[in-house]
């Protein structure tokens, strides 16, 4: 785990879910731990252990989504010299060398039948045996378990064990996704904007331009916190001016005008004969559904569109008009409607 995270947040959301973790990590029993990808599931797992009596015993992680199935339990229990082809040597799995500490395990729902059998035994009895051997080996681990996945309704469907489930989940903390944690970007913007100026060299932090903050507050951040570590530091590092506030930010890296050309299917058979196929109509999005006023909706796109062009080309105003397609002349226009200034 990258010591240099840090839990950052102001939500109550997010508060409520770090509160309960604290009070969760005296206790011995198993703390299942759901959210998203990127909201935090690891450093929840930390602080359950830094805060027990185990905080000076070991902690291992291991996720499950790593390893291919057949090595999931030799991983796990550990295995006896020539108990399968390339076991040319005797060695611990996880649980004895998490003895008397918390042993995580990350993208738990990936688990095979056959390893959530092994481990319900682990868990109910304190015993593992390694693959190959008769012997079982008593240990003292504390269970941290997390997942993005819907659990109960794999339990349901017979995808996963529900007694394993039961057992797992003396308590449960859901992570709120960032995009409900209201006040939380903007305080991890600058968080992370300020350590990547430092790690630059800046002298200073700019901060970003009113119409980026927007952008990152009105994003929905499917990638949770992790995502926006990237698009801040991305956003820092290809900024020019530390005198001036960031005024551009690209939320997908992979978008270019350059990207391989990708062909599309070709049409079926029965499209051929000159008959195009019939598609019902795109729906309307939602907030269309809101717009009252289409002279103001039309201007305030019209802006969005501007600021994000200009902060793309770093002001520069006759390649901003030649992106957009308008004459230099225009796009002052543009500017001095929307009342712009760089």
């Amino acid at each position: 785990m990258e010591r240099a995270q840090q839990f950052i947040g102001q939500s109550g959301a997010f508060l409520d879910a770090v509160e309960r973790a604290s009070r969760a990590a005296p206790m011995r029993r198993p703390v299942l731990v759901i959210g998203e990808r990127g909201t935090g599931k690891e450093l929840i797992a930390e602080r359950l252990h830094r805060l027990s009596s185990r905080w000076d015993e070991p902690l291992v992680t291991m996720n499950c989504a790593a390893l291919p199935e057949t090595l999931i339990e030799a991983e796990l229990f550990g295995h006896e010299a020539g108990a399968f082809t390339g076991a040319t040597k005797t060695r611990a799995g996880r649980f004895e060398e998490a003895d008397k500490g918390t042993l995580f395990l990350d993208e738990l729902g990936t688990l095979s039948m056959a390893a959530q059998e092994r481990l319900l035994r682990a868990v109910e009895y304190g015993e593992v045996t390694r693959i190959g051997s008769n012997r079982p080996v008593r240990v003292d681990v504390r269970i941290v378990a997390a997942t993005n996945e819907d659990l109960p309704a794999k339990a349901e469907r017979g995808e996963f064990r529900a007694d394993l489930l039961d057992r797992l989940s003396f308590e449960v903390i859901t992570l709120p996704p960032l995009r409900v944690r209201e006040g939380d970007v903007a305080v991890l913007s600058d968080h992370f904007g300020r350590r990547m100026a430092a790690e630059l060299g800046w002298e200073g932090w700019p901060g970003f331009a009113p119409h980026v903050a927007r952008q990152l507050d009105e994003y929905a951040w499917p990638g949770n916190v992790r995502e926006l570590r990237n698009v801040i530091e991305r956003a820092v590092y290809r900024w020019d001016d530390w005198e001036e506030p960031i005024g551009h930010v690209q939320f997908d890296p992979f978008d270019s005008p350059w990207k391989p050309f990708v062909p599309k299917p070709r049409a079926p058979e029965a499209w051929r004969d000159g008959a195009a196929p019939t598609t019902p109509p795109a729906a309307a999005p939602a907030e269309l559904d809101t717009v009252d006023d289409l002279r103001a909706a039309v201007d305030a796109h019209e802006r969005a569109i501007l600021e994000h062009a200009l902060g793309k080309h770093r002001w520069n105003q006759r390649q901003t008009a030649k992106a957009l397609g308008l004459s230099y002349d225009q796009l002052r226009h543009c500017i001095k409607k929307h009342g712009l200034s760089e």
